[in-house]
């Protein structure tokens, strides 16, 4: 048992993986170690595992046995309390310089057990421009200890500089089987509830445990693909808009009211609320606004990356069932990702062309592109519903 025996239908990354892990023990015996560097690139499309693979990595390097699955170390790494393994997982919209540098500084610190210092640095293309080059020089010369693993959707979404100086680890859609078999396995799911999870998701491993073990996922993915048989005018595409976007902002609520409320809880005692003594509260609560202010600009920036993700798979969903339609259109033989909706495929099909299902998908796109952009989303999305009403 390895931990690279966990990355679903990643062999040929697993097992580059697994020779880099050699190398490394070689480098801390005193060896040469070819194939082991300091900085690594992990890129793959949504559900490739790019997180999964890079921390299994990372528990290879600390395992004195190159991530055996079963020693204190690769535990530890896997749950994520090891002392030597700083993971960062950027939460708002982008990652400051100043979060960057601060974690420069922890990076530069001594390996505690006397192997290797790894930081494992997910969504790492949120990084500003200022950060991304703090970032460069730190990867340019890093400690003799330190390894920095970088997750990315693609290598074009880091600045070249840093790209040039990473080994590029490129992750692949698992097929529909393989997720398939984990969920059956591993999740104790009925196959052909497995099965319909692992095709709808597409090979994105963690959407389709949601899929298969949350109700409320599959209900909110049912809601989403029915809005293309609801547009029947301007104002059906008005209240779909809305509908999706208020149901984005609950989602985001709900993931993180609790959150804020315990982070700004936290901060306030540790600033001296409801401290005792005469003056003490006032002058430390005063000291802190600051920080609180600072909190909750963060807070803000988390709330709308949530929302913004919440959006995004609703229109991934929508991609998916006009993908569909084109191939119903063109008789391809693929695999349909919302083949339980066959009867509504098979009409839209009929009822249009390839060349109006592609424009459906570029408006699709194009809000994709806009929401990343900070346009308002209501104003996004219903000029989408637009695009995407029959006419």
């Amino acid at each position: 048992m390895s931990v690279f025996d966990d990355l679903v239908g990643q062999e040929q990354a697993a097992a580059v993986l697994s020779r880099a892990a050699l190398a490394a023990a070689e480098v801390v015996g005193g060896g040469r170690g070819a194939g082991m560097t300091h900085a690594w690139l992990f890129t793959g499309p949504p559900g490739s595992g790019r997180e999964d693979a890079a921390r299994a990595f990372a528990a290879a390097l600390l395992c004195p046995s190159g991530g055996c699955g079963h020693c204190e170390q690769c535990h530890q790494v896997l749950i994520g309390s090891h002392p030597d393994l700083e993971a960062v997982k950027p939460e708002g919209l982008s990652y400051s310089v100043k979060q960057t540098r601060e974690l420069i500084l922890r990076a530069a610190g001594a390996p505690t057990q006397g192997r290797w210092r790894v930081i494992l640095f997910e969504n790492a293309d949120r990084v500003t421009e200022s950060a991304a080059n703090a970032l460069l020089k730190a990867i340019e010369e890093p400690p003799p200890r330190t390894v920095w693993l970088l997750c990315s959707p693609a290598p074009d979404d880091m600045i070249i500089t840093i790209r040039s100086r990473c080994r590029v680890v490129g992750l692949v859609t698992p097929s529909g089987e393989a997720v398939a078999h984990v969920l059956a396995t591993r999740e104790n799911v009925p196959w052909e509830m497995a099965a319909f999870a692992a095709r709808a998701a597409q090979g994105d491993l963690s959407r389709a445990r949601a899929l298969a073990l949350d109700d409320g996922v599959r209900q909110r993915r049912e809601a989403v693909l029915a809005i293309p048989r609801s547009l029947s005018g301007v104002g059906d595409c008005i209240t779909a808009a809305e509908r999706l976007v208020k149901t984005a902002e609950e989602e985001a609520a709900a993931a993180t009211t609790a959150l804020n409320e315990s982070e700004t809880a936290e901060l306030r005692k540790l600033y001296g609320e409801g401290s005792s003594g005469k003056g003490l509260n006032r002058g430390l609560v005063r000291g802190g606004a600051g920080a609180l202010k600072e909190l909750e600009d963060r807070q803000k920036s988390r709330a709308t990356r949530v929302k913004r993700d919440s959006l995004d798979v609703a229109l991934l969903e929508l991609v998916s069932y006009y993908r569909d339609v084109l191939a119903v259109q063109l008789g391809a033989p693929v695999q349909l990702a919302n083949e339980d909706l066959r009867f509504h495929l098979d009409a839209l099909a009929r009822a249009s062309t390839p060349e109006e299902s592609l424009r459906r998908i570029d408006a699709i796109m194009q809000c994709r592109e806009r929401l990343a952009a900070n346009v308002n989303p209501q104003i996004a999305v219903e000029a989408m519903m637009l695009g995407l009403r029959r006419p």
